[in-house]
Formats: C-alpha cells, sequence, structure tokens
C-alpha cells in the first residue's frame, strides 16, 4: 500500500510543477493555428507515439481543431529506409507540414535523434514548435520549441503520463473555452 501512496504522490507533485502560463500560451497557439487554418502534426516514439495519435484525435474531433500524426508503419518504415531513423520525422515534415502549422513534439528523454532533428527542421520551415521532454534539464529538445514542456523526472511513466495529462489539459481547456 504504501508504494501506491508514494507512487501517486510523486506523480501528483510532478504534473503541478507545470508552467500554467506556458499551458495557456500553449493553448493559444492551438487556436491561432486553428484560426489560420492550419493544423497541428504531433509526433513522438514509442509511449509518446501512442499519446500523440490519442490527443491527435481529441483536438480534431473534441476540440474541433485538425492534427495528424504519422503513426503509420508504412510511412515510418518508408522514410526510415530512404532517409535513415533518425530522419524520417524531419522527412515526414518536408512532405506534410504546410505553412502556419503548429509542430508538438514529444521524447520522454528529449535525446531521440528523430524528434530533435525535426524539431530544428520546422524551426527552419518557419513553423511553431511546442516540446516535451524530460530527464535531463539539459537535453537537446527542450530548448529547441517556442515552448518547451519539461519533467524533472528520469522514470518514463511519470514523464510520459504528465506529457499526457499536458496536453489533454490544452485541449480541454480549448473545448470549456469553446463551451461558455
Amino acid at each position: 500500500m504504501e508504494f501506491y501512496k508514494k507512487y501517486f504522490e510523486e506523480i501528483s507533485s510532478a504534473i503541478g510543477l507545470v508552467d500554467f502560463d506556458d499551458l495557456h500560451k500553449a493553448a493559444l497557439l492551438v487556436e491561432d493555428t486553428s484560426k489560420n487554418n492550419a493544423k497541428l502534426i504531433i509526433a513522438g516514439n514509442g509511449g509518446s507515439a501512442a499519446m500523440a495519435s490519442h490527443v491527435a484525435v481529441d483536438f480534431t474531433k473534441a476540440a474541433q481543431i485538425r492534427a495528424v500524426n504519422f503513426n503509420e508503419s508504412d510511412l515510418i518504415t518508408c522514410f526510415a529506409n530512404d532517409y535513415g531513423y533518425e530522419n524520417w520525422v524531419k522527412e515526414a515534415l518536408n512532405a506534410y507540414a504546410d505553412p502556419n502549422d503548429l509542430v508538438i513534439l514529444i521524447s520522454s528523454s528529449g535525446q531521440s535523434d528523430n524528434i530533435v532533428n525535426a524539431a530544428k527542421r520546422a524551426k527552419e520551415m518557419g513553423l511553431k514548435v511546442i516540446t516535451f521532454s524530460g530527464f535531463s534539464a539539459h537535453n537537446p529538445l527542450r530548448s529547441l520549441g517556442d515552448i518547451n514542456f519539461w519533467i524533472n523526472s528520469a522514470n518514463y511513466n511519470y514523464v510520459e503520463m504528465s506529457h499526457h495529462i499536458w496536453l489533454l489539459s490544452i485541449c480541454d481547456f480549448i473545448i470549456a473555452k469553446t463551451n461558455t
């Protein structure tokens, strides 16, 4: 029983350490993207890719904001085969990103080469970028976004759950704002 108590206390503490001003800025950036008839592009690896899928669907269906992700195995394997795994997300941005799109990149460690390279490419393309990372405070992804969310934890589940909740809070804020 003590494990669960400690577990939930640590997660609650980690989630609550987010910068609320940054969450609000991110929500406004998402809304501006939609008002400019642009879309959200959300990408990650592993659990972060699954999160990208879930969040993209919620933004599209519940918040009425177009959102896509790159989780099709044929796309990933084709681009990884042709350009290297470290470049496949960057190349997917080249193929699918339009002016004014907003790119949301998720990497628990903040060191995934394919996500870091995608952030750099998105900036070169003039796109706005929001990053979500954890682990080291000095991870490379953390400095590449217009808004950068970071959790001070090296526990994958804490990091991923925090990212997921923060992303969904942005979505839920937009939904609540629309319904008032």
